[in-house]
């Protein structure tokens, strides 16, 4: 279960490309991109992608976003577990 205090990091199974100011993840199986898993991130989520980085806590990251989207730490908190509950699901987020 994800919480304030887990520490979410990214799998190397999983790479991020910025094209034309899209941020998109591209989950790699047998070290070849899975392209029918091609998913696109808006600019929270491209956000919040870029700061999981296996030491932030999602508190943490959560104050990050709070502060680049003037948003309450509350909603920022609310909405970062949201997305990495999403992205865990899909790309097999690591959370400790």
């Amino acid at each position: 279960m994800i919480d304030k205090s887990s520490i979410p990091s990214q799998l190397s199974s999983v790479v991020s490309k910025t094209i034309k100011g899209e941020c998109l993840l591209v989950p790699l199986s047998s070290h070849i991109a899975d392209m029918d898993s091609l998913y696109r991130l808006n600019e929270t989520g491209a956000f919040i992608w870029n700061a999981i980085d296996g030491k932030k806590s999602v508190s943490e990251i959560a104050r990050l976003v709070a502060d680049e989207f003037d948003v309450s730490q509350d909603e920022a908190e609310r909405d970062t577990v949201d997305f990495i509950n999403v992205i865990e699901r899909f790309i097999q987020l690591n959370v400790s």
